[in-house]
């Protein structure tokens, strides 16, 4: 064991004392049964929609019992952090409104980046070198490369204990020829020779668990030669769970291996154990069976997935709740988002992440949504990612208001053609003249399609426009296109022309849908009637004219 003296020659001499850190620290006044939870985001890599479900979680079993939800950003390995992470957190938390209780600005359990908390975690690796729970470890990369072959040829578990820990029962004076020399170091984790084989805890989803024990000693402060002086995540996580106060820690299944080393450091610094719940991992559907939901495979499996196409943030509450209690997925939206989400009724397997269930859950919530609630939505994010579609909005409120009544407004089955933001341009950007395109005559591609003759169309469409009355009775308005179009030759229905094709250009049907193409540019559209009130009577007979040519 190395002594005291040579140990804190190692760390600044102003290095606080552990009692100094619990002091700044001190346990939280909360009501009894509060719980302090905490979501540790990497910037390693951008937030996965899994992030967003452990969150909600986070969010929720804090709120309702009365405790504090905080964000901590995990940015130890900062060799790997990617640029624009934590801004794309920040979007995220914005997005979903899971905004944390406590951060940076406002906290007092702070800093909330371990990259800003070196000094706490120096004391505690000092004090554990001190009572030689820990050691200075030399090996070069070389040898650890070495040590791993060695154990792989003899098929023993490869790792870093027991008589392959070259440097954990070293000789003082090895190690004070080493520091001498200036050779890099990291210190290790001295797992207690007592260890026994089997370690057993409780999961607040699993309930009583049983793992090997862990034997390796791991690696809690990196490379001496490397600045700021940061320890790894296992170490981390247990100095700021406790000095932060967290008192439960909900996380993904990955991290069940671990929990026997991180027992044993909570034990090693004398802090209490912190309560675990491992959440199973969302899933995808694949051809013979489902695999994790993979950022590098999966485009939804990314938070700006769901941002950037305009989900909803309820809607993906509302789903996600589903996903971690199934009892929640068969309530009313709103009821489900004020129900409580219960660890115990969280399940084991993974739930499969549906799209296709998604965005119905998404065009039932948007269809509840009054005309005033939608544009807005629409026009918030349209201005993040769509600018024409923004200034489209902008000019023509009334005109788009108009348009996301049709069919919404005073119905007792409203139009659900709406799943995300990002499909309002489709569905209902034929309405705004700025973003219409009036067809090129009887030989535009929207039109020839329907297979009535160039000159007919001109004339049929020529002759609406010419004697059109913009009638609000729906029945009167679409009785001057059945008129015009047996005028036209036009059969009187679909089974009359079907009969005798070469006798007419087209049924009612055919003359109806060069209407629909002339007004909306598709022959699927909301109710012809409904959508020239919404155009007005001069908008419409710009489009008509249009078809003429």
């Amino acid at each position: 064991m190395v002594e005291r003296a040579v140990v804190d020659a190692l760390f600044p001499a102003d290095l606080p004392e552990p009692g100094d850190w619990e002091r700044q620290y001190p346990a939280r006044r909360l009501p009894e049964g509060a719980r302090v939870t905490r979501f540790g985001p990497s910037p390693t890599g951008f937030v996965h929609i899994g992030g967003v479900y452990v969150s909600t979680i986070d969010k929720d079993v804090s709120s309702r019992s009365g405790g504090v939800y905080f964000v901590r950003v995990e940015d130890t390995d900062q060799s790997r952090e990617v640029e624009g992470a934590v801004a794309q957190f920040t979007r995220a938390f914005d997005y979903f409104d899971l905004h944390p209780d406590e951060s940076d600005a406002a906290g007092e359990y702070g800093p909330y980046h371990q990259s800003a908390r070196e000094r706490i975690y120096l004391t505690y690796v000092r004090e554990l070198l001190r009572e030689g729970k820990a050691y200075l470890c030399f090996a070069t990369k070389e040898e650890l490369a070495d040590i791993s072959a060695r154990q792989q040829a003899t098929k023993l578990p490869t790792g870093y204990y027991g008589t392959w820990a070259i440097w954990r029962d070293a000789d003082p004076a090895a190690v004070a020829a080493k520091l001498a020399e200036g050779a890099p170091y990291v210190v290790r984790f001295r797992v207690p020779d007592d260890t026994e084989p089997r370690v057993r805890f409780t999961d607040e989803i699993r309930g009583a668990l049983e793992a090997e024990a862990n034997r390796n000693d791991a690696v809690i402060l990196k490379s001496s030669d490397t600045s700021p002086r940061l320890p790894t995540y296992h170490f981390a996580h247990a100095v700021d769970d406790h000095l932060m106060r967290v008192s439960l820690v909900v996380r993904g299944e990955e991290w069940i291996s671990s929990v026997p080393l991180h027992l044993q450091l909570f034990a090693a610094l004398g802090f209490e154990p912190i309560p675990y719940a491992h959440i199973a991992p969302l899933m995808k559907q694949i051809p013979g069976g489902k695999r994790k939901l993979s950022k590098r495979k999966d485009p939804e499996a990314g938070v700006d997935f769901y941002i950037e196409a305009g989900y909803p943030a309820r809607a993906i509450l509302y789903y996600l709740r589903g996903l971690a209690n199934g009892r929640l997925a068969e309530l009313p939206l709103d009821e489900a988002l004020a129900t409580p989400i219960r660890l115990d009724q969280c399940g084991v397997a993974g739930p499969l992440v549906d799209l296709v269930k998604l965005e119905d859950i998404s065009a039932d919530h948007i269809a509840t949504l009054t005309s005033e609630q939608v544009f807005e939505a629409v026009l918030a994010w349209a201005r993040h990612h769509d600018a024409d579609l923004a200034a489209a909005l902008d000019a023509q409120r009334d005109e788009a208001l108009r348009a996301i009544a049709v069919e919404r407004e005073g119905v007792e089955n409203p139009r659900k053609d709406l799943r995300k933001w990002s499909d309002f341009r489709s569905a209902y950007g034929f309405f705004l003249p700025s973003l219409f395109t009036p067809l090129a005559g009887p030989t535009d591609d929207r039109v020839t399609p329907l297979g009535v003759a160039a000159d007919v169309v001109t004339t049929f469409a020529g002759d609406l426009a010419d004697g059109y009355q913009h009638a609000d009775d729906a029945q009167e308005w679409f009785n001057q296109i059945r008129e015009l179009a047996a005028k036209h030759g036009f059969a009187g229905s679909p089974k009359d022309y079907k009969k005798n094709p070469d006798a007419y250009p087209g049924s009612i049907r055919e003359a109806s849908q060069l209407v629909r193409v002339a007004l909306s540019g598709s022959t699927r559209s909301p109710d012809l009637h409904a959508i020239s009130q919404a155009l007005g009577a001069e908008e419409t007979l710009r489009r008509l004219r249009a078809l003429a040519g």
